[in-house]
């Protein structure tokens, strides 16, 4: 049973990193077509990217250092992904949008997913930078660069997915990723993620 479920969740995995617009269409149109670990799934690949390269971002102050910032990393991200999520729907609703709670939320899942696995990519990036030049502003602007290009690659899912959804009201929900952005540098100078 557990076998073919992780089977069944990588399988859904896999179709919502090569065609995520397909995927979040499959769940519009037919219903709730994905069972509850897929969500899980996804939300787990989105915590898996932070928690890495959140690790990576303490490669210089030691084991305990790295523990740290990958949990911070996390924290930050998972509330600054969820904490507008409310808002994307309400006011989505508010302008015209017939979507439901679910598929909102799964489409806010695939960006989040594809965010994480962002982030994964980015680790060699990070760790070769922080290794060859050891200089906390040079180390700080790596990072903001990697956060921007993750932004860049969540907007443009984001986007792709809800203009599929909805074709006629385009790509006007990213405006929520701005939200996602504003709160989540927020956190993470408050957190002290930035400090090297």
């Amino acid at each position: 049973m557990f076998r073919t479920r992780m089977r069944d969740s990588v399988s859904h995995i896999g179709e919502a990193l090569r065609d995520p617009e397909l995927f979040a269409l499959r769940w519009h149109q037919e219903g709730p077509i994905y069972p509850w670990w897929v969500f899980a799934a996804l939300a787990s690949t989105a915590i898996l990217g932070t928690l890495t390269y959140g690790m990576t971002m303490g490669l210089l102050g030691g084991v305990g250092q790295m523990i740290a910032r990958g949990l911070i990393c996390t924290l930050a991200a998972g509330i600054a992904w969820s904490l507008p999520l409310p808002a994307l729907y309400v006011l989505n609703s508010l302008t015209g949008s017939r979507l439901r709670v679910s598929t909102t939320f799964l489409a806010a899942l695939v960006t989040t997913s594809w965010g994480g696995l962002a982030m994964m990519a980015s680790i060699p990036i990070n760790v070769f930078f922080s290794a060859a030049l050891p200089y906390p502003r040079f180390i700080l602007l790596v990072n903001l660069v990697v956060f921007a290009g993750v932004g860049v690659a969540m907007v443009d899912i984001f986007g792709r997915v809800m203009a599929r959804l909805e074709p006629s009201r385009g790509v006007a929900p990213i405006a929520w990723l701005a939200l996602v952005g504003a709160i989540g540098g927020e956190l993470f100078f408050a957190f002290g993620l930035f400090q090297f």
